[in-house]
């Protein structure tokens, strides 16, 4: 290896450490094939992998919009059926509202046509009773006059000492004393 050095040495030319060289500064050739790799690897990029990227974020965008949108025609729905519920539901109120009216206003008529059964089988139910009560009180009293009569003469008798044998005289007796009752009877009162 020193034959190298000493040959080099010989043809005068630079050795490779020899020399001046910039730290900070690298050689043309580096310069030169950097920028070509750069150039090269910012194609590829800008050809394939740049198209792909934005085709991710335009499926991403479009998914959000669409989802955004969805979300937003969802909410519209929801709020249509709602307000389609409280419709609903404010008809059913005022038709259980009318239902109920109108079983109260029936529910009054039959009590109203209840009543007036009652009063109109009252009313039969008394007449019925007042005929009845007229027609026994004639009874008795044609009991009580015949019974009373038939006293009177018994009394009579005793009175008189004589038996009273005549019909005539027994039946206008009787009539007088009754008379004679009734006329007493109304001033008692």
């Amino acid at each position: 290896m020193t034959n190298v050095y000493t040959l080099l040495a010989a043809s005068e030319e630079d050795l490779p450490m020899e020399g001046h060289f910039s730290v900070l500064l690298p050689a043309n050739y580096d310069l030169v094939w950097s920028f070509v790799s750069l150039i090269v690897i910012l194609f590829l990029f800008w050809k394939f992998v740049l198209p792909k990227f934005q085709e991710v974020l335009a499926e991403r965008e479009d998914r959000i919009k669409g989802g955004i949108q969805r979300a937003e025609a969802a909410q519209a729905e929801a709020k249509a059926a709602l307000e389609k519920y409280n419709a609903q539901l404010s008809e059913a109120r005022a038709e259980a509202q009318q239902i109920r009216e109108e079983a109260r206003d029936k529910g009054k008529k039959i009590v109203d046509e209840m009543k007036a059964e009652a009063t109109e089988e009252s009313n039969r139910i008394i007449e019925s009773g007042e005929k009845q009560l007229l027609a026994q009180r004639e009874q008795v009293v044609s009991e009580l006059r015949s019974e009373m009569g038939q006293n009177s003469i018994n009394l009579a008798e005793r009175l008189l000492g004589e038996q009273l044998s005549d019909n005539v005289k027994r039946s206008g007796t009787i009539d007088n004393f009754l008379s004679s009752l009734d006329s007493v009877a109304p001033a008692g009162k």
